[in-house]
C-alpha cells in the first residue's frame, strides 16, 4: 500500500501538505515509536525491528513522495464476518452463539466451526444445542465438549486484555493510521478499566475503540431447553453500572453511553 501511494505520487503528484510531514522527514510508521517516546520521555514497551528489509521503501518514497497522506488503517469488519460465518480480522469471536441487532432486526449468530467440530466428534445434537443456549454461547460449563475443543473456542471475553493490547500495539508499529481495537470486560470494573486504558497508552496505541461488555440481553433460552438441564432459568439482575456500559441499555434508558463519550 505504502507502495503504491508513492507510485502514485510519481503518476499524479504528491498530496498537497506532503512538505514537512513524517513521509517527507523520511519517518515511516516504525520510525514513529522512538519519536512518540522521545515526545513523552517515558519508554513504549514496544519490541523494535522487524524481518523485511524497509530501505527499498524508504529509498522510494524519498525520491517519489506519496500521493496519500495516510494510507492503512484497521477496522474489526464484524458485521462482514457475521456474513461471512468467521470472526473479526483483529480481534476474537465475541460468543459462539449470539443475538446481534441491526437496522433489519435481531438475528442468531452462531459459530459454524465449532458446530462442524463437535459434528466431527460426535457430540453434536438438540441436547448439546440446548446447553449452547442455556451458557450463552460458552462452552466452558459443558461437559460434553471436550477440552480441547474448550480451549480453541475461547471467546473474547475469555482472552486476557492485556493480550489483545499488547497484540494492537505490535501491529500499530506498522499502520500509519490507526486501528479500531474493542476491549472487552465481562463486568466493568474501575480498576481494571484503569489499567486496561494505561497500558494502551504505555503501548503506544494511537486509539482504542468500544468497550464491549456482556449486554443485557442474551439468547432466549426455550423452556424445554432449561427443562432438559433440570434447572429453572435464573433471571439475571443487572446492576445500574453495568447498564450504563451497554451502549444499548443506556440508550434504552434514556442515558448516555460512558464508553462512547
Amino acid at each position: 500500500a505504502y507502495e503504491a501511494s508513492s507510485d502514485l505520487a510519481k503518476e499524479k503528484g504528491k498530496y498537497k501538505t506532503y512538505e514537512g510531514s513524517k513521509w517527507d522527514r523520511g519517518l515511516l510508521p516504525p520510525d514513529t515509536i522512538d519519536l512518540l517516546q522521545d515526545e513523552r520521555g517515558q519508554e513504549i514497551d514496544v519490541p523494535r525491528g522487524g524481518k523485511m528489509n524497509w530501505e527499498p521503501l524508504r529509498k522510494k518514497i524519498a525520491e517519489q513522495g506519496m500521493r496519500n497522506s495516510n494510507v492503512l488503517a484497521i477496522a474489526p469488519t464484524a458485521t462482514i464476518a457475521n456474513i461471512m460465518g468467521t470472526s473479526p480480522c483483529i480481534e476474537p469471536l465475541y460468543k459462539n452463539l449470539y443475538v446481534k441487532s441491526n437496522l433489519s432486526g435481531d438475528f442468531i449468530v452462531l459459530n459454524r466451526n465449532l458446530v462442524e467440530m463437535l459434528k466431527e466428534k460426535g457430540v453434536w445434537g438438540e441436547d448439546l444445542m440446548n446447553q449452547l443456549k442455556y451458557h450463552d454461547g460458552d462452552v466452558h460449563d459443558i461437559d460434553k465438549v471436550p477440552e480441547d475443543t474448550k480451549k480453541l473456542f475461547e471467546t473474547a471475553f475469555d482472552v486476557d486484555p492485556m493480550i489483545m493490547i499488547a497484540a494492537a500495539a505490535r501491529r500499530q508499529k506498522w499502520i500509519d493510521q490507526s486501528q479500531s481495537v474493542n476491549l472487552f470486560l465481562a463486568k466493568p470494573e474501575i480498576k481494571q478499566l484503569s489499567h486496561m486504558y494505561r497500558a494502551a497508552w504505555r503501548s503506544g496505541l494511537k486509539t482504542t475503540y468500544y468497550l464491549r461488555t456482556l449486554g443485557a440481553s442474551n439468547i432466549e433460552k426455550a423452556t424445554i431447553a432449561v427443562k432438559k438441564q433440570g434447572v429453572e432459568a435464573p433471571k439475571k439482575e443487572y446492576t445500574a453500572e453495568e447498564k450504563m456500559a451497554c451502549s444499548i441499555e443506556a440508550m434504552r434508558n434514556g442515558e448516555e453511553c460512558e464508553v462512547c463519550q
